[in-house]
């Protein structure tokens, strides 16, 4: 188990409410933030403790890793931002019964924050530039007695909640159907490829076709019978356009289970061929799945075109770490 401290000061209610934290993947000038990319660290199980209006208001368990997700519409705006899509963790909250302060326990907590990303300034106020950083065990223990003694007895325990590493959220759906039914309902588009286009999103029709022109196994299994072996997106295809979502060379074909791997981002690749693991997979798991985990593996080199949508997919969907 990790602890967290999110600054919720100007979403509190939404994503408490709601039952998640969302950041965006970038900052306003397109750099990375590295309080948004610590949300693709979290597993579920973590802890997570939210700080708004100056206090400690509630506490949650995470209850999925990250994926990517539209601005929640609650945020404000009229409807569903599609175009501004960020990093989602699921978390169940509950609220304190009584809120503290943390300033005014700074002397006890002072000596506990971390000399690196602390989410409190030396004389306790909250720091805004920090959304999502993650706490030491002794600071998160001294914030959880603080909590309550049902909280405290949860981040002594450890108890982490089931690992739900199943298909495609609820948010990613929602956001690849908008997708879907703006394809089929675009005059400017012939009927086959508008089919083209619907069914690449499954790996299926001409996508199929093109990635198998050039490969011919999975990469990390060596599986080679294609009727076991699924085309998948290194770009998604709901981040791609209607080109890359047709490109041969977006594609891998690889088995069921190291496609959805590959697809949640708990493996990648380099562009030389080194297979990724991602920190937070769980890695008993991607073994019995047929990942070697005890070894360095080399799949094989990539074209300059599929190294390029492997950069997408480590940089925008690799759940990795900053350590």
């Amino acid at each position: 188990m990790r602890y967290w401290w999110v600054n919720q000061n100007q979403t509190y209610r939404q994503e408490i409410d709601g039952g998640y934290v969302w950041s965006p993947k970038r900052k306003s000038n397109g750099h990375l933030n590295p309080f948004y990319e610590t949300m693709r660290e979290v597993s579920p199980g973590d802890t997570i403790f939210s700080f708004a209006d100056t206090r400690v208001k509630a506490v949650g368990i995470a209850t999925s890793f990250a994926y990517e997700a539209p601005k929640p519409v609650e945020f404000g705006g009229a409807g569903r931002n599609w175009d501004a899509i960020g990093w989602r963790v699921d978390v169940g909250f509950q609220q304190l019964r009584s809120a503290f302060r943390p300033a005014e326990w700074i002397e006890h907590l002072r000596p506990l924050l971390p000399d690196k990303y602390a989410p409190l300034l030396p004389d306790g106020r909250g720091v805004q530039s920090v959304y999502l950083t993650e706490l030491p065990r002794p600071l998160a223990v001294a914030l959880a007695d603080l909590a309550s003694a049902d909280v405290a007895a949860l981040v002594r325990s450890e108890m982490a909640a089931d690992r739900d590493i199943s298909g495609p959220t609820p948010e990613v759906v929602l956001w690849e159907e908008h997708l879907r039914q703006s394809i089929e309902a675009d005059a400017t588009l012939l009927p086959t490829d508008r089919e083209a286009l619907v069914l690449a999103r499954r790996g299926q029709g001409l996508f199929r076709q093109r990635v198998q022109k050039i490969e011919s196994r999975c990469r990390v299994t060596q599986v080679e019978r294609l009727e076991h072996l699924r085309a998948s997106h290194c770009k998604p295809w709901r981040d791609s356009s209607h080109q890359e979502r047709l490109d041969g060379e977006n594609g891998l074909l690889l088995t069921p289970s190291i496609d959805h791997l590959f697809d949640r981002g708990f493996i990648s690749f380099r562009s030389g061929g080194e297979l990724l693991i991602s920190p937070v997979a769980h890695r008993a798991s991607l073994a019995r799945m047929g990942v070697p985990v005890d070894r360095p593996l080399s799949v094989g080199s990539f074209t300059e075109r599929q190294s390029s949508f492997l950069e997408y997919h480590r940089d925008a969907v690799f759940l990795q770490s900053r350590r």
